[in-house]
């Protein structure tokens, strides 16, 4: 418990130092642009591959659970977008980018703490903390709802395209389900979600790697816990905003 503590103590003092004596604007510019880019490409085929099939695989086991005449095909549109919007793309898909963007991020700033690099930018009057981490924030909190935005289309397209080639339910009923039972709030659920899951896991991978201590097998051991302790923190502040906003 003291540990924990200590670790959650030493997060929130790395943030506040984050906000001191930072350099010019149009330096944490480009390396947002740098970052939001990096982070989008580096994803961007696994999100993908994983929402049309995320979608796809929704569908068929929403359509096995609702095989009877009292219910309409198309309720199995609506119960495919409510899960993407409100869980699979936000949730999800957020585990996925916890390893992806994650570990990159963990592993990167441990890279230049055991070179030595992070203590020659503190030697310099750098603030390394708004150097290496702010950018990072900014870069997830676009790139994190750009790729949600992309994963609940495809993960709808694969559902749709799914039903239809396997017989369980028409194009037609599916976007029938999918304008009669959508809610614009489901939007504001998942961007929520985005927005928060983006900002955990950089600064928690970023935490993991500034105060890396050691070699090549320390950094290895950050980028593992980045992403185990991300996805864990992803796990409560999805139980607290479902708690509060649903």
């Amino acid at each position: 418990m003291v540990k924990l503590l200590f670790h959650i103590g030493r997060y929130f003092m790395m943030m506040g130092a984050m906000f001191k004596s930072m350099d010019k604007p149009q330096i944490y510019y480009q390396l947002w642009l740098r970052e939001s880019v990096q982070m989008i490409q580096g994803s961007l085929v696994i999100v993908v591959i994983i929402s049309i099939f995320m979608g796809a695989v929704t569908t068929l086991q929403t359509a096995y659970q609702l095989v009877t005449t009292l219910v309409p095909n198309s309720l199995i549109g609506s119960v495919v977008s409510a899960t993407t919007l409100l869980e699979l793309s936000p949730s999800v898909l957020s585990f996925v980018l916890a390893g992806c963007i994650g570990s990159r991020i963990a592993s990167e700033i441990a890279i230049m703490r055991v070179r030595k690099q992070i203590d020659a930018l503190e030697m310099r009057g750098v603030n390394a903390q708004a150097y290496l981490v702010f950018p990072k924030i900014l870069g997830g909190l676009v790139a994190f709802p750009i790729l949600v935005t992309l994963s609940a289309f495809l993960s709808h397209l694969g559902g749709m395209f799914a039903g239809d080639m396997s017989g369980e339910i028409t194009v037609v009923e599916f976007t029938q389900g999918i304008q009669e039972h959508f809610e614009a709030f489901q939007l504001t659920v998942m961007y929520v979600k985005a927005i928060t899951f983006g900002v955990i896991i950089t600064t928690v991978s970023a935490y993991q790697g500034f105060y890396t201590q050691g070699g090549a097998l320390e950094v290895g051991t950050a980028s593992t816990k980045a992403v185990v302790y991300s996805c864990l923190t992803i796990v409560v502040a999805d139980y607290l905003i479902a708690q509060i906003m649903l």
